[in-house]
């Protein structure tokens, strides 16, 4: 199955590099061919970790958008990759223009492939109010995968009990819990410049994780897996 992941929350600071990075591993784990493109320009966090899959793309250049989708014209036939987009924050109105003009959607199921919006939401009101604009601007049609990350804040009862969550439900969006990575861990990871599998398998550089460290990537990793299992990917 071909898919297109769009992988937003639309602000910052929820998570959204570690949900691509973590659906990137995923893949990479499953022997399932991808292509990742990363819109952040101030980090590229997708880039700099999976720097063999994943290429800089502008969201504010309908030619740059355009990138993503053409590589399915060039795929052979039967052959159709897996998409990932690290989507930056506050890049949800030029996609949306270029998605509508485009009409994308539309095109991409003729085609038979998949397109998959992630909301990747902290425990805060914001991300209630991003998730309802989300189902207003596309509606019926795509998928929708909310991901409570719990990196960002234990307490997800008001998104639980928000029209925005029971509207997603209606239209049939799946919902997964993102543990929390120990902190500690994350960091050194982050400064290895390292994929999951690197960080797990390195033992050469100054931010080596130590033995229990691996451990818990590896249990957060397996557990992940798990929620990801439960998904149409």
């Amino acid at each position: 199955m071909s898919s297109l992941n769009f992988i937003g929350g639309e602000k910052g600071g929820v998570g959204k590099s570690v949900v691509a990075r973590l659906l990137a591993q995923y893949f990479i784990d499953q022997d399932k061919a991808f292509i990742g493109f990363d819109t952040d320009r101030s980090h590229t966090s997708f880039t700099r970790f999976y720097a063999d899959y994943a290429s800089p793309i502008l969201v504010d250049s309908y030619e740059g958008l355009d990138q993503m989708v053409g590589i399915y014209e060039a795929a052979p036939e039967g052959e159709l990759p897996r998409v990932i987009v690290d989507l930056a924050a506050q890049t949800a109105s030029p996609l949306a223009r270029w998605i509508k003009d485009s009409d994308l959607l539309a095109l991409l199921a003729d085609m038979g492939i998949t397109v998959n919006f992630w909301h990747v939401a902290d425990a805060g009101k914001d991300s209630v109010d991003l998730l309802g604009r989300l189902i207003e601007t596309y509606g019926a049609g795509p998928n929708y995968v909310v991901v409570k990350n719990q990196g960002r804040g234990s307490d997800f009862s008001q998104l639980d009990h928000s029209a925005a969550m029971e509207k997603a439900l209606e239209l049939g969006a799946k919902v997964i819990s993102l543990g929390q990575l120990h902190e500690a861990s994350m960091r050194k990871i982050d400064r290895q410049n390292a994929s999951f599998w690197g960080a797990i398998h390195n033992r050469a550089e100054v931010d080596t994780l130590g033995l229990l460290e691996r451990q818990r990537v590896k249990t957060w990793l397996k557990r992940s897996y798990d929620a990801l299992d439960s998904l149409p990917l």
